[in-house]
């Protein structure tokens, strides 16, 4: 579900107790305003955040019943509605810089929530590895939409995996037409083998020489263990910062 711009009245909210038997994570695509909504100065382009943190749905109900639940929150970043509405559905772009202070805070005020998160600007990557390396209850993942993209792939790959180690996932199965899963894991397999490739010839070039268990397990880590390990943890002790 897309997060409401409106936030309704808490007394008037409920909770669908059967859709949240067997949840694998609450989603929600988070996003700038309309681009026909902004003025034609180039403002729409400077949006200071493209997540309401003072939306009382998200902080006062979604973020609660993830709390109460023990329920993760995965979180689509950064993008700008509409930039030619002819297209319709295919006019959406990207938010140049999404302020990444917001999602630090949320992984602050709500330390017992997992928060999964990919981003949809290349601009942000780099913070979010940052981020991610702070925050126990943040794990990042795919390349996303625009980023999907081979020489994307390998750039934001290799970063993370120097930032992060083998502590997020690699990509992940989205495409809003089914067909784009079918290159889109066939150029990301190739493209994230070339990467280790390259991190475990510099590890020969140190003096030391991954084996064949070494391999195997950071693949398996990169490419839904990791994801398995932080959706298994819980972080209900975890007390508030």
């Amino acid at each position: 579900f897309v997060v409401p711009e409106e936030a309704p009245q808490r007394r008037n909210v409920s909770v669908n107790t059967a859709a949240l038997s067997e949840p694998g994570a609450f989603v929600a695509v988070v996003k700038s305003q309309n681009a026909m909504d902004a003025g034609c100065d180039g403002t729409q382009d400077d949006l200071p955040s493209v997540i309401n943190e003072e939306s009382e749905f998200l902080s006062q109900v979604l973020m609660k019943v993830c709390e109460e639940r023990d329920l993760p929150l995965a979180l689509k970043i950064g993008a700008h509605r509409a930039v030619n509405p002819q297209l319709k559905t295919a006019g959406d772009g990207v938010v140049a810089f999404a302020d990444m202070s917001v999602l630090s805070r949320l992984c602050s005020r709500f330390p017992k929530v997992r928060i999964l998160a990919t981003f949809l600007s290349r601009n942000n990557q780099h913070e979010a590895c940052v981020i991610a390396s702070k925050f126990r209850n943040l794990h990042i993942y795919g390349c996303w939409w625009f980023c999907n993209n081979p020489s994307m792939i390998q750039e934001i790959t290799t970063m993370r995996v120097e930032m992060l180690g083998t502590a997020f996932t690699a990509q992940h199965s989205d495409a809003r037409v089914m067909d784009q899963l079918i290159y889109k894991w066939a150029h990301s397999r190739c493209v994230i083998a070339k990467v280790l490739t390259a991190e475990y010839e510099k590890l020969a070039i140190s003096g030391w020489s991954p084996t064949r268990q070494d391999i195997r397990r950071d693949v398996h880590r990169l490419f839904g263990g990791s994801y398995e390990e932080f959706m298994q943890k819980s972080l209900l002790g975890t007390p508030p910062s």
